[in-house]
């Protein structure tokens, strides 16, 4: 059985940590959150999802917070860790900034799915001290991986001197900002790929400002 303190933990590398059977229902869990939205998540629909009985779920997670927040774990990790592979294969820092932004704008029906229920989370992150230290370390870890491509450019002399944990939160907030633009379009499916290409464009302009 998961206990509560340990949900809070996150690692870029635990995605694929769970069992068998527990990940299923975390699975089932983030395509209802997708769906219907957290507020309206209930263990009966995770359940006729997964095809499996209600009262299992109590058993694996002890209640709906733990399920939602380590359903949020799971998807967190999963994206933490993409984008840490990514930047891996790449030779260059311009581009390991390509490879990570392919990485994070995955594609479309996907990253609605995870906008959707990560927006979702981030307004339960602002009155939960629980889901909030979940968020807070997934945006520590993503800022640590956009800060190493930073410095990496820099030692190639090819980004700005600009300090690399700095220049990770304004990458952060182009990219998050650029989702949040692209996910109120009605034609949401078919600006996907103009949305990344912008965004690749909007942080190599921004970290070679003055090169």
């Amino acid at each position: 059985m998961s206990q509560p303190d340990t949900l809070i933990q996150i690692s870029d590398r635990d995605g694929d940590s769970l069992a068998p059977k527990q990940a299923r229902l975390i699975r089932s869990a983030y395509k209802v959150m997708g769906e219907k939205g957290l507020g309206h998540l209930s263990l009966q629909d995770v359940a006729d999802d997964a095809g499996v009985s209600k009262a299992i779920l109590p058993y694996y997670f002890e209640s709906k917070e733990n399920l939602i927040l380590l359903t949020m774990r799971w998807v967190l990790a999963r994206v933490a860790q993409r984008i840490r592979e990514a930047i891996s294969r790449a030779e260059s820092a311009e581009s390991k900034v390509s490879a990570m932004i392919d990485a994070i704008f995955v594609n479309a029906e996907s990253n609605r799915r995870f906008y959707l229920v990560f927006f979702d989370f981030l307004g339960y992150a602002a009155r939960n001290d629980r889901f909030a230290d979940v968020g807070a370390t997934f945006h520590e870890i993503c800022n640590g991986l956009y800060a190493e491509v930073v410095r990496a450019g820099q030692e190639e002399g090819v980004f700005n001197g600009t300090d690399a944990r700095e220049a990770a939160t304004v990458v952060r907030a182009l990219v998050d900002g650029l989702f949040t633009q692209w996910i109120q379009e009605k034609d949401w499916e078919n600006t996907h790929a103009e949305y990344r290409e912008v965004c690749k464009r909007s942080v190599l302009a921004y970290l070679t400002a003055g090169v």
